[in-house]
Parts: C-alpha cells; sequence; structure tokens
C-alpha cells in the first residue's frame, strides 16, 4: 500500500516530469507523460498531478479574494482552455469538490490527457512571464 507522503512525493516527481517535457513543447510527451501517470496511479494520482500544476502556476503570491468559474467568453474556448480555467479557478477558491468533478467529468469526456497536458502548457507560459 502506498502512504500518502509516497503519493505526494510521486506527484510532485511527476509533475516535474510533465513540466520538463512541457518546457520541451512536446504536447504529444505531455499526454503520454499524462497517460502513465494515470495508468500508474489511477485519476487520483492524476488529480495530485493537476493540484502541484495548478500550484505551480499561481505561485506562492496566490491570490486575493476568489476567482470566477465563468467568465466572458470562456464558452467560445476549447473544452481544455475552459476546463484550465475553471480548475485553476477551482484551485484558488480553495473548491476541492469542484476541482474532482471537473477531473470526473474531462476523464469521462475522454479529454483528461489534453485538459493536463493545457495545464503544464499553461503552467510553462506562466513560469516564463514570471522569469521576464
Amino acid at each position: 500500500m502506498t502512504s500518502r507522503r509516497d503519493a505526494c512525493h510521486d506527484a510532485y516527481d511527476d509533475a516535474q516530469m510533465i513540466l520538463g517535457t512541457a518546457l520541451g513543447g512536446e504536447r504529444a510527451a505531455v499526454v503520454g507523460g499524462v497517460d502513465a501517470v494515470v495508468d500508474r496511479s489511477g485519476p487520483a494520482g492524476a488529480f495530485n498531478v493537476a493540484l502541484c500544476l495548478a500550484a505551480t502556476l499561481v505561485g506562492d503570491e496566490g491570490y486575493l479574494g476568489g476567482a470566477a468559474l465563468d467568465f466572458p467568453g470562456i464558452d467560445d474556448a476549447s473544452y481544455d482552455a475552459r476546463w484550465v480555467a475553471r480548475f485553476v479557478s477551482a484551485y484558488v477558491n480553495g473548491d476541492r469538490p469542484t476541482a474532482e468533478a471537473l477531473m470526473r467529468a474531462a476523464d469521462a469526456d475522454g479529454e483528461l490527457a489534453s485538459c493536463m497536458a493545457t495545464l503544464a502548457g499553461s503552467t510553462v507560459e506562466t513560469l516564463r512571464r514570471r522569469d521576464r
């Protein structure tokens, strides 16, 4: 049985691997990495990785106040872009039930790996902007 500490350590290692792949611009490799996490750790493992990516995207500063789950134009965005916006908003708001529901929906829709790849790409771009 995997301990909670091991699961967290695995999530950080997996998130680091996925971010490293995303830095190289290899979307297919990111999707493959997400698929490998799901194969090894199930949807719970992917959820923990998504939390790590969201935390990295938000950064140490965080956001004061809440974040909207819906905002102008979101319905015109692609599935993965809407998912990322809503997942990160749920993360910022500390709304775990919504974040979990978003993960289940993306998994059920066959979009989980694509959504996670977009989250990884958004995280990488955010980190690049911070370094400027």
